[in-house]
């Protein structure tokens, strides 16, 4: 085949590399897709790939995972819950759909959704810091009373994290954070300016929108819940992972964690 022998054997030296290779990636790809709850697509399996100095193409990871038999769960719709059927005052929307923000505890949204549990509803309210995207404070309920849903949230959220100088805390208009208890606990504090969505307009609050579409697609959609107990498990093990090992397309495909603490070192770095 007028091939010599030299050539030869460096062929099947680079296919047995090249085959080990494959295999490893093929491994890494298959061990982060169920990893991450069979969630990711080629993007960001792509870039969880990049972050250990595997660099190949979102088209060739995808193709990978075709022949691996691997795709993402498919996405549900959702229920939206808002009620601004009241005649309660309307706070000024001082957000203004500037999500970014590049200093922690200086922007906050909030929301509710319905999730069903057996024949009835459960309610889930959760505060997202729009620095690092975090979730810093939830709670479940089983009714829609100020108390048990964005109160309680505060709370959680609070105990959390701290907040600055000039703190905005936006949410829709429905009747919890327009209640007598949430304005006059948001009053009181000379550094929080309350903010709401103009109405009828969900892309006014669209990070806070975006997690439960991103909670339901991922995760509440999959199961059916018996009860409250089991309901609040799968949220509390979603949002751990949720804020340490998710990556975020809007973070630069970083985790909440590993941005909060790029925040934190670039604060440091500039008292400095």
């Amino acid at each position: 085949m007028r091939v010599s022998r030299n050539s030869y054997y460096h062929w099947l030296k680079a296919k047995d590399n090249f085959n080990e290779t494959l295999l490893h990636l093929n491994n890494r790809i298959t061990s982060i897709f169920y990893e991450n709850k069979e969630i990711y697509g080629s993007t960001r399996i792509q870039k969880m790939l990049a972050k250990e100095g595997l660099n190949y193409s979102v088209s060739y990871i995808g193709r990978l995972m075709n022949l691996l038999g691997l795709k993402s769960i498919l996405k549900k719709k959702f229920v939206i819950t808002t009620d601004s059927d009241h005649a309660n005052p309307i706070a000024e929307n001082i957000l203004n759909r500037e999500f970014d923000c590049q200093k922690i505890g200086k922007k906050w949204v909030s929301d509710i959704t319905y999730i069903p549990v057996a024949n009835h509803w459960n309610y889930l309210t959760t505060i997202i810091d729009l620095a690092d995207r975090k979730l810093v404070g939830w709670s479940l309920s089983k009714d829609m009373t100020t108390e048990n849903t964005v109160y309680k949230a505060w709370l959680n959220a609070r105990n959390n994290r701290e907040i600055k100088e000039g703190f905005i805390f936006h949410s829709d208009r429905g009747v919890q954070y327009t209640s007598n208890k949430i304005v006059s606990l948001l009053n009181s504090n000379l550094k929080i300016t309350q903010s709401m969505s103009r109405k009828g307009n969900c892309w006014d609050n669209a990070v806070a929108e975006s997690f439960f579409k991103t909670i339901k697609y991922e995760c509440l959609n999959r199961y059916h819940f018996s009860d409250s107990e089991q309901l609040y498990r799968c949220i509390d093990q979603y949002v751990n992972w949720y804020n340490t090992k998710r990556i975020h397309s809007a973070l630069n495909y970083l985790t909440p964690l590993e941005m909060e603490l790029k925040l934190t070192q670039n604060k440091y770095r500039n008292v400095a």
